[in-house]
């Protein structure tokens, strides 16, 4: 559990050592932030609905405002049924479009958290479900408020606040029993855990009498319950306690301020509230009853509270664990007699109040009687809540709630060098004789997952890629990777093979379309760089046997694979006809799925979006490029720069398309982020650079490598230089700390690609212009 800015066992400790008649405020200024502006949206209900989490939203709103106005909150309201909801910042809870219309506003906006008001009563859908999708689409990170979490939930109310739970960066909760709750029952991580108490006035002590007489009270005792009317308050116990407090305190006056619930309202009008009327006629004591039925504004509210005595809270359900008029009532230090529900018993501890049993008249009638009969121990009741009401303050509390945004926002990158070389130790890690294993757990490869082809393939291509190594190295390692692409080739169906056992043994005859065709990718790329004549000879007679074979195979990704190794070929041997054939039907398909995809606001192969996505644009660049075709690279420039544009976050780093956006039509989810996304972006940014020199390819494709080391959605630095290992992705929750195959090699060939454009410049402007000289932060 992260903690908070004020000691509560030390203010516990204070209070009691407090001997003296005069209770003083606690608070003092708070000392001025350094952290750098931020911006949060807030989700909630709102004023002007009643209910306690649209005056919650409402407060945090604006005493973030008032005691740290660097933090810019945009509220995003919920908005019921039969209310407009037409601004893009307003959530029809009933409408799926409205949610993911306000999670694209939200993902412009450049926020750097969400902050979501969680009650399953708010939200669209059975229990609220509706709210899964809607934090699935925003890339801020997520601070949850948890204001129910239930210790006996339905198996779809679980499900969903363990999604949030899931999702969530930070999660804010006003008790105790609720923190140790969504550990037990929600695998919620206590370092993500703070506890936040509700939020309370600070005004002066002992006031009573003042606004006792603004009311016309004066010389009355006064008892008050407020809230939303309706069978959960247990107002009934109450008033049938009212004959036996009369009688031995005929003064007393019960005020029970605050409107019938509105759902109650739609189903039974004021039935309720009529009842109790009827209830006091028949006890004699309506008299003795005031009934303001109104939902009073916080500042009319705190003044008839401090009009009030004592405060009651006759809840029948033990399991509310936050009730924002309790907070209330004992920071204006109210004598509370409350039923233990969960936040009673955690605030009123330490003879703050008093608890009595639920459900009981004669209890409560006890309870009022021996305050009234003793003012002595009614005035050191009060004046025990008013210490206890110091800790909840509104400062104290705003600025928590500051350092929560703080703790949850994503820190600055590091300072990015472009040149620097990675190490190759843990590329090395994860090669044995037989190639490069797929997974890792953690930095260790991971043995059960075996190998594939598209790492291996990936492999061969680091090794005529990379620079400053040793020749016998370089040819040690492209003999085990060409060895398994050798291998994995199988004669009998004519395409390869992609997953294998550590035993060596395949798991299939054949394999996907997109690892055969990264297989003939990397045997193009072999041809064109290789300063092995052998080896090149081995990548051009292998290539020759296997294209004619994949000429049946015709997803966009596999066609843009395979284009990629045709080119490569034809630049070192441009008479190579059965390339050119080859580019050319690519060429083609890829044109006619631009053409057939396109719409507007939708410029792009495939109606989808997947991984490797820059890879189409790439492709038809450079088939464009070798077939001297310019309608070609004019529209695939114009598409790469569309798939730039939505893989640009509002602030200006790069945010790839998450695997979960992958099947969704038109839709771009933004976890979780996987590197070979972002070399994708750098090395497709690259080949547009080098063709037509325009430094908006340069600047992509440094933003995409700056991802690498921090300049992401959850500030998650991957990459290591020094051993060359990298992490395998974003996560909602930060880095995934695996460091797999497919992870390392993206961003090694990544850093080649990259360091090839640096020989190319040496202009350095504003922003994230490269400066091959020094490090430049970005």
């Amino acid at each position: 559990m992260n903690s908070i800015p004020f000691d509560v066992a030390s203010s516990h400790s204070h209070a009691a050592a407090d001997d003296g008649d005069t209770v003083r405020s606690l608070y003092a200024a708070l000392s001025s932030r350094s952290a750098p502006p931020r911006r949060v949206a807030l989700v909630g209900t709102y004023r002007p609905r009643m209910c306690g989490i649209a005056t919650f939203t409402a407060d945090l709103h604006d005493k973030l405002a008032e005691f740290h106005p660097d933090i810019t909150v945009d509220v995003y309201p919920l908005c019921a049924a039969d209310t407009p909801a037409d601004a893009p910042r307003h959530i029809a809870e009933a409408d799926p479009d409205s949610y993911a219309r306000a999670a694209r506003h939200i993902n412009e906006s450049g926020a750097d958290a969400l902050w979501l008001q969680h009650e399953y009563g708010i939200f669209g859908g059975p229990d609220g479900e509706m709210v899964c999708d809607f934090v699935d689409r925003v890339a801020a990170p997520l601070i949850l408020t948890c204001h129910t979490v239930l210790s006996h939930p339905s198996e779809r109310q679980r499900a969903i606040l363990h999604h949030l739970v899931a999702r969530a960066s930070q999660i804010m909760v006003m008790s105790s029993h609720s923190l140790e709750l969504l550990v037990a029952q929600y695998g919620a991580r206590r370092e993500v855990l703070t506890l936040i108490e509700h939020g309370a006035p600070d005004r002066p002590f002992g006031r009573q009498g003042e606004f006792k007489a603004s009311l016309d009270l004066s010389g009355r005792k006064v008892l008050m319950t407020f809230g939303l009317l309706g069978p959960g308050k247990g107002l009934e116990t109450a008033i049938r306690a009212l004959p036996a407090i009369i009688a031995r305190h005929p003064e007393v006056l019960y005020r029970i301020v605050g409107a019938t619930h509105p759902n109650l309202v739609s189903q039974e009008g004021e039935a309720y509230r009529e009842s109790l009327e009827a209830l006091a006629r028949d006890l004699g004591v309506t008299r003795h009853i005031q009934w303001d039925n109104r939902f009073l504004e916080t500042e009319e509210l705190l003044d008839q509270l401090e009009a009030s005595d004592v405060y009651l809270t006759p809840y029948p359900g033990l399991q509310q664990s936050t009730s924002g008029t309790l907070s209330y009532a004992v920071a204006l230090g109210k004598a509370v007699i409350s039923t233990p529900y969960l936040h009673a018993r955690e605030l009123l501890a330490h003879d703050v109040g008093r608890l009595v049993e639920p459900g009981s008249s004669a209890a409560i009638a006890a309870a009022v009687n021996a305050l009234f009969d003793e003012p002595e121990a009614l005035l050191a009741m009060q004046r025990r809540a008013y210490r206890r009401g110091r800790e909840t303050i509104w400062p104290r509390f705003a600025g928590a709630a500051a350092r929560l945004v703080e703790t949850a926002a994503a820190p600055a990158p590091n300072s990015v060098s472009y040149t620097a070389t990675p190490g190759l130790r843990g590329f090395y890690a994860m090669c044995d004789a037989t190639g490069m294993l797929q997974h890792a757990i953690g930095i260790v490869p991971d043995r059960n997952h075996g190998y594939c082809l598209d790492d291996n393939a990936r492999a061969l291509m680091l090794m005529n890629a990379l620079e400053g190594i040793d020749p016998a190295e370089r040819m040690r390692w492209s003999m085990v990777f060409s060895a398994f692409v050798q291998h994995a080739w199988n004669p009998d169906l004519g395409l390869f093979r992609n997953f294998m056992r550590f035993d060596r043994g395949w798991c299939e005859d054949m394999g996907s379309q997109d690892s055969n065709g990264r297989a003939v990718w990397a045997l193009g790329d072999t041809v064109e760089r290789s300063d092995d004549p052998d080896l090149v000879a081995w990548a051009l007679q292998l290539y020759e046997r296997v294209l004619p074979s994949l000429a049946g195979l015709e997803s966009p990704r596999t066609l843009a694979f395979v284009a990629l190794g045709a080119c490569a070929v034809l630049r070192r041997r441009p008479d190579h006809d059965l390339s050119r054939e080859c580019v050319r039907h690519a060429g083609e398909a890829l044109m006619g799925f631009l053409e057939s995809q396109r719409r507007p606001g939708w410029h792009w192969f495939e109606s989808v979006l997947a991984y490797d996505n820059p890879r189409l644009s790439q492709a038809l660049t450079e088939a464009g490029s070798v077939m001297g075709e310019s309608g070609w690279i004019d529209e695939a420039l114009a598409s790469l720069r569309w798939i730039c544009g939505i893989q640009t976050s509002a602030s200006g780093h790069f945010r790839p398309i998450g695997s979960e956006t992958f099947g969704l039509p038109e839709t771009a989810m933004p976890f979780d982020q996987q590197p070979l996304e972002a070399q994708a972006a750098i090395e497709a940014a690259a080949v547009a650079y080098e063709l037509t020199g325009d430094v908006f390819w340069r600047d992509h494709a440094c933003m995409a490598y700056a991802w690498f080391f921090g300049a992401n959605d959850r500030g998650a630095v991957l990459a290591d230089l020094t051993t060359g290992r990298c992490r395998d992705g974003v996560t909602p929750r930060g880095a995934n700390l695996n460091c797999g195959a497919e992870s390392i090699l993206a961003f090694q060939l990544s850093n080649c690609r990259i360091r090839s454009i640096v020989a190319t410049t040496r202009t350095v402007t504003e922003g994230n212009r490269l400066e091959p000289t020094r490090e430049v932060s970005v």
